[in-house]
């Protein structure tokens, strides 16, 4: 039997392709490095359209594979059906499906600006459900690829300071995980990611590294501990990545709900 703390050798995704969404920098941008170099073909989505051409030249040049842009705004409420609808024209078959877009706001929950409130949930809860139901049924009948749902280690409990930002993440989690269960015997693996404070540009949109609980990782630790999850032939359905930040996240499980809100409402003052 294999040893289960023998790394499994690293997937080839030769022959696939990879849509990532929030591409254009951070979690996503290595994303598209990490799954180029094993061999996958490219899609990038994101609004920022001149650094996905950049990105995709760059894939292309150094991985020898194709990489498609598409620029696209994942707030519109019609994005998902956009990106689907554009996918389908150009002819590109997905096999792998990684939900990077997403963004958080810092502030008590009466004082958040509605409309960015409405945009984030839009972006992290709506536009990603409805990209994952758009291309489940492709990736099943694909059966060789994953699905990469980002969630947070935000999502592990109520998070003031933070409160709509954690339950997006919260349901994020608990989707995935749903999801992994329901498609257990079709071949894809589902994982649902929860980061916790990384190094990309999400506390310049924040406003603040106040938000940050936990030890920094850099974006390259994040994106290759999830893809040496998914190695595995029965991989979890949701890992934390970082040692510190899985143990935090499992004690706030753990702890009676009152003490873990009260403990994440201190750590984010």
């Amino acid at each position: 039997m294999l040893n289960r703390f023998v790394r499994p050798a690293p997937t080839d995704y030769t022959g696939t392709t990879a849509l990532i969404t929030g591409a254009s920098s951070g979690l996503g941008a290595e994303f598209a490095e990490q799954f180029a170099a094993r061999g996958a073909n490219l899609v990038l989505v994101a609004r920022r359209e001149d650094r996905l051409r950049e990105l995709a030249a760059r894939m292309e040049r150094d991985h020898r594979i194709n990489a498609d842009v598409i620029a696209l705004d994942l707030a519109r409420g019609d994005s998902a059906a956009a990106l689907r609808a554009e996918v389908t024209t150009r002819g590109i078959t997905v096999d792998s499906l990684i939900n990077n877009a997403g963004f958080g706001l810092k502030a008590p929950f009466i004082e958040e600006d509605p409309a960015k409130l409405a945009a984030m949930v839009a972006v992290n809860v709506a536009t990603l459900t409805d990209l994952t139901r758009q291309f489940l049924p492709e990736l099943v009948a694909r059966g060789r690829g994953v699905l990469i749902n980002i969630a947070s280690t935000a999502a592990h409990q109520p998070t003031p300071g933070m409160a709509a930002y954690g339950a997006t993440k919260a349901y994020v989690l608990s989707l995935t995980e749903a999801i992994a269960y329901e498609t257990r015997n079709s071949g894809l693996k589902v994982l649902a990611l929860s980061p916790g404070p990384t190094r990309t540009e999400f506390f310049d949109v924040v406003g603040t590294e106040d938000a940050a609980v936990g030890r920094f990782q850099t974006a390259t630790q994040v994106v290759s501990t999830a893809l040496a999850e998914l190695d595995r032939t029965h991989p979890r359905a949701g890992i934390v990545s970082g040692r510190q930040n899985a143990i935090s996240a499992v004690a706030a499980r753990l702890a009676p709900r009152a003490l873990a809100t009260a403990i994440a409402g201190k750590a984010l003052q």
